[in-house]
Parts: C-alpha cells; sequence; structure tokens
C-alpha cells in the first residue's frame, strides 16, 4: 500500500445524504461484510421478509488501509472486485437497477446515523476477534445492530461441542436461504464513492501475480470447474505444482461470502460423481465450520496461547534474522524457501507447504508463533481469521495436546517434489543443480556445485540450523512442559477454549493421560494421530 494521502473524506461519508424513513414503513440496512452475495444469505433474507425498504450497505473502515491494516493489497484488491460483483447482484435483481450503497468512515458512526433516521440494521452474524468483535460490540449498542445468525455455529451455550456434528450436518442439508426482490422496494444513497476511489485515496497497488478475480460470478465458475475435474482432488492436493491446479481454488471466495460454505457442500454433494473426492472435499467443509466455532468460542485465539502453560513459548528465542529469512525464503531449505517466495508473489500455497512453512518456522527456527502467523495473514488472499490463527496454533502445539506433527522438508522434497519443478521454479539460484541434491543442497560435492554455477553459502545458504539437532532441542523443551499443558486441558474453561473435536470430555481424556502417548520422531505424522483431524484445513 502506497502513501495516497488523506482520502477525500468530505465526499465519502453518507451521513448527509441519509434519508429519513417514513413512519407508516419499515426501512432496513444490510450491512454487509464478508458476506459478499444475496444468495443464502441470513440477514439480506431476514431484511427482506420484515422490511418494507431495504437498503444494501457497505462501509469502507479505515482500519483495514492504515499502515497497521493485517491485508496486502492484492487481498483488498479481491475485496473490491467481490464489491462490484455484489452491487451488479443487487442491480440485476431489480427493475431499477438499484445496487450497493457505500459509506466511508467508522462503521459504527456512519450505522448510528442511519439507526437515528429510522432505519433498522441487520447483519450477518460471524465469528471475529480483535477489532472486529469490539467493532459488532459498538454497533450492537450504538445502533442497535441485529445479528442474524445461520452460518452453521452453534450458539446460546457453554456446550457448543454437544451433538456438533449433527447440527453442521442438518445445516448443511437444510435449503439455503432465498429473498424476494419483488417483495421489497430497493434503496440506494448517492454518493461520490466507489471501490475505484477508495483504491486512488489509499494507493491501492496490488503487485502479486495469479491472484484470481473476486465476486460471486468468479466464483460460481470456479465452482463448477472444480466439480468437473474433482476426480484428481485426492491426488492432487500434497505436492505443490499438483495442487495448484487439483485443489478447488475456492477458499478466497468461501472467506469473503462470494459462495456460502452451504451452497458449495451442496453444488458438490449434488453434481461430484467421484465418491471417494466427493467425500474428501466435503469432509473439509465440515472442518471450515469446525474452525470457525473455535473462533466463536474463544476470540483469544487470534492473539493468546490457547493453552496458558504455553504463553511465550519460543519467546526467548526470538531471532529477528531468522524471521526474516524465513519471510524472504532464504532458510537453507529449498521447499521451505520455495513456498515462502510463492506465498509472497502469489498469495497462495496449499496446505501441505503452509503446514510444513509452519513448522520449521515454530519447530526448528523456533520462533514465536504470532509473527509468523501475522506474516500469512498479511499475504494469503483467502487468509481468514478463524483458519489461519487457529491452524497455526494448533499446528506448532500450542494447544497442549500430547502429540504434534512435524514436516520434514526434506522428506517434503523426496515426496512432493522429487523432479525439481516446483524448486526450480521458486528458487532459481538452484535451477541448474541437479535434482537429487535438492534435499540438501549444503553437501552438493564441490566439484558439482563448480559445474552448475551454484556455490553454498554464497549463491545459496547454508540451513540456518542443523535440522536433526534442532528437532531435538525443540521436543527437549517441549516435552519439559507437555504434561503440565496437557494436564491444563482438564480446566474446564480451558476445555471449553480450545473446542477440540471431541469438545470438552476430548480435553478432559488428554488431560487424564497427562500426556503419555508416545511421539514418533522420526516421521511426518504421530503414531496415534490420524492424518487428517484436526490439521486438515479447506483447500
Amino acid at each position: 500500500m502506497t502513501d495516497g494521502g488523506d482520502p477525500p473524506l468530505d465526499t465519502m461519508p453518507l451521513a448527509p445524504h441519509i434519508p429519513s424513513v417514513p413512519d407508516e414503513e419499515t426501512g432496513v440496512v444490510v450491512w454487509h461484510r464478508d458476506e459478499l452475495r444475496t444468495a443464502d444469505h441470513p440477514a439480506l433474507t431476514a431484511a427482506a421478509r420484515n422490511a418494507d425498504v431495504l437498503l444494501p450497505l457497505f462501509v469502507f473502515d479505515p482500519q483495514f488501509y492504515a499502515d497497521s491494516g493485517l491485508a496486502c493489497d492484492d487481498r483488498l484488491r479481491f475485496l473490491h472486485e467481490s464489491l462490484a460483483d455484489l452491487d451488479e447482484q443487487y442491480r440485476h435483481a431489480t427493475a431499477d437497477e438499484t445496487g450497493l450503497s457505500f459509506a466511508h468512515g467508522d462503521p459504527v458512526e456512519v450505522l448510528s446515523r442511519f439507526h437515528d433516521a429510522g432505519w433498522d440494521v441487520f447483519a450477518a452474524r460471524g465469528p471475529t476477534g480483535r477489532y472486529g468483535r469490539d467493532r459488532d460490540e459498538r454497533a450492537r449498542e450504538a445502533a442497535d445492530v441485529l445479528f442474524v445468525s445461520g452460518d452453521g455455529l452453534v450458539r446460546g451455550t457453554d456446550e457448543t461441542r454437544d451433538g456438533w456434528a449433527d447440527h453442521v450436518e442438518s445445516w448443511f442439508t437444510d435449503e439455503t436461504l432465498t429473498w424476494d426482490p419483488d417483495g421489497v422496494e430497493l434503496d440506494h444513497v448517492p454518493a461520490e464513492l466507489a471501490p475505484d476511489a477508495i483504491e486512488d485515496a489509499y494507493g491501492i497497488d496490488p503487485t502479486k501475480t495469479r491472484v484470481p478475480t473476486g465476486g460471486r460470478e468468479a466464483g460460481v465458475e470456479t465452482l463448477r470447474s472444480f466439480t468437473d475435474r474433482i476426480e484428481s482432488y485426492p491426488e492432487s492436493i500434497s505436492a505443490p505444482l499438483a495442487a495448484r491446479e487439483g485443489t478447488s481454488g475456492l477458499s478466497p471466495y468461501l472467506r469473503f461470502g462470494c459462495l456460502s460454505v452451504r451452497e458449495v457442500y451442496q453444488h458438490v454433494a449434488t453434481n461430484a460423481t467421484a465418491d471417494r473426492a466427493r467425500e474428501m472435499f466435503t469432509s473439509r467443509l465440515y472442518w471450515n465450520r469446525h474452525y470457525k466455532q473455535k473462533l466463536e468460542d474463544w476470540p483469544g485465539w487470534l492473539d493468546e496461547a490457547a493453552n496458558p502453560v504455553l504463553a511465550g513459548f519460543n519467546a526467548d528465542r526470538y531471532d529477528p534474522e531468522f524471521v526474516t529469512a524465513w519471510k524472504e525464503g532464504k532458510t537453507g531449505y529449498p521447499m521451505v524457501d520455495a513456498a515462502m517466495r510463492c506465498l509472497a508473489e502469489t498469495g497462495w500455497l496449499n496446505f501441505r507447504m503452509r503446514a510444513m512453512c509452519v513448522s520449521v518456522y515454530f519447530h526448528i527456527l523456533q520462533q514465536p508463533w504470532k509473527p509468523g502467523a501475522d506474516w500469512y495473514h498479511h499475504h494469503l488472499i483467502d487468509s481468514d481469521p478463524a483458519i489461519n490463527y487457529t491452524q497455526w496454533q494448533s499446528q506448532c502445539g500450542l494447544v497442549g495436546k500430547p502429540t504434534l506433527r512435524f514436516y520434514n522438508p526434506r522428506k517434503q522434497v523426496r515426496d512432493h517434489d522429487p523432479d525439481g519443478k516446483w524448486i526450480r521454479r521458486w528458487v532459481p539460484e538452484l535451477a541448474d543443480l541437479p535434482a537429487d541434491h535438492f534435499p540438501r543442497p549444503e553437501r552438493t560435492p564441490i566439484h558439482v556445485q563448480e559445474s552448475c554455477g551454484v556455490k553454498i553459502g554464497e549463491t545459496y545458504p547454508y540451513p540456518l540450523v542443523e535440522y536433526e539437532s534442532a528437532k531435538e532441542e525443540f521436543w527437549q523443551r517441549y516435552d519439559a512442559v507437555k504434561p503440565e499443558a496437557a494436564a491444563r486441558l482438564g480446566d474446564e474453561e480451558i476445555a471449553r477454549r480450545v473446542s477440540l473435536s471431541g469438545g470438552v470430555p476430548g480435553a478432559k481424556r488428554i488431560a487424564d493421560e497427562h500426556g503419555d502417548r508416545e511421539r514418533d520422531r522420526d516421521g511426518d505424522t504421530p503414531r496415534d494421530s490420524p492424518r487428517q483431524t484436526d490439521l486438515t484445513r479447506f483447500e
């Protein structure tokens, strides 16, 4: 983001033009945030049933555009494209082509002015943390905003995991929500404000490559394309080159609500003919809801270690040079470096590469988790706080479960890039090196390096740390606190907080076992941990 100067605030706010709602009518503002669609939208459906006049609104919040904002310019561009598409959805739904209204400023101030003018305000309810949760609370108090549930999450009880799977399955198979644009009048507040004006004001300058186009139209096309090619999904999700084309590509459209998780589930369940691939993919949608439920249950996932015993773990090891090398893809581990460079340039990585880089960052480089999680959140086009930060904590081991999953970057080369195409694409300084040296380029004989124009330590770095010794050091440190961390899962507050798939009883069972389960020090997967449990993210 470049310095675009002060935004034209005198033309951006809607407040001077907000009409009053006649006494005999009910007017409802539908406040869109990250549910950027008109189909299967709980707040829009509820508003259309209760209002005479409906006004769809998006507020550009300066908090997300300031230097402290965590979104890269390319994710903001995806958002803006999705808003332009949402505007078209409303225009196509009405005879007079009434579209989406825009405002700029503190959403609470904008909504309060609508409220003072007689408008009710509805918004889709969703899990938030940090600023978002505070904003929603302020909006509820100042503008009496009604947050409408309809995302499949369990609320209104302390025991959110009791019967959770059945609840979510029922929600997935329920009819999607619809609204009748002919049954309500749409209003619009004219303003010289649109996504293009916001981009100019804030100097939005996307630089990444291969970023998908935002919006529902592109999302629907991606969904249909994926359903046609889903048969290859199980074999395509792990290797990064294959995953680029073999995974669904739907995650950014789900993150911004261009598509609902439920309509994706129903489309795939109805139209995909490959049983194994269909079941594997739809299981990811359950995990999507699982991690959303985690943030709903405890907003601290974004900033605090879920298990207080592990708060500050690795903090005393913080090395800014290690963190910078990891961010820039200069760790001396080619698979990690390729992945981190791909992330920075494209805003995308498949799950296995994301998990591998987290593992190397936290377990091998032994750096504090938060800077790494924020780096992912900044660069990933599909970054959803409810998934990114909970996944980071789960992969790092900050929940306190006694098993951890390590991703050995050398093994990942052998398993998922044996011919070196991925590494050559992203680490061109190794392009002429024979692929059999990619797992451990530092061991390449000098005469081979010379013949290839490579000099380890100069043209490409030695590993920042020796993998096996760093791994063993981490285990010694982690083993020292593991029993205490596992025991804390017996605390009911902590058990609810970590929101394991087994609920409070599952957490207490771990506490009772007190970390006695064996771990596999040599492989990628603990012996007692299924391959696709709570570390499986929607791809």
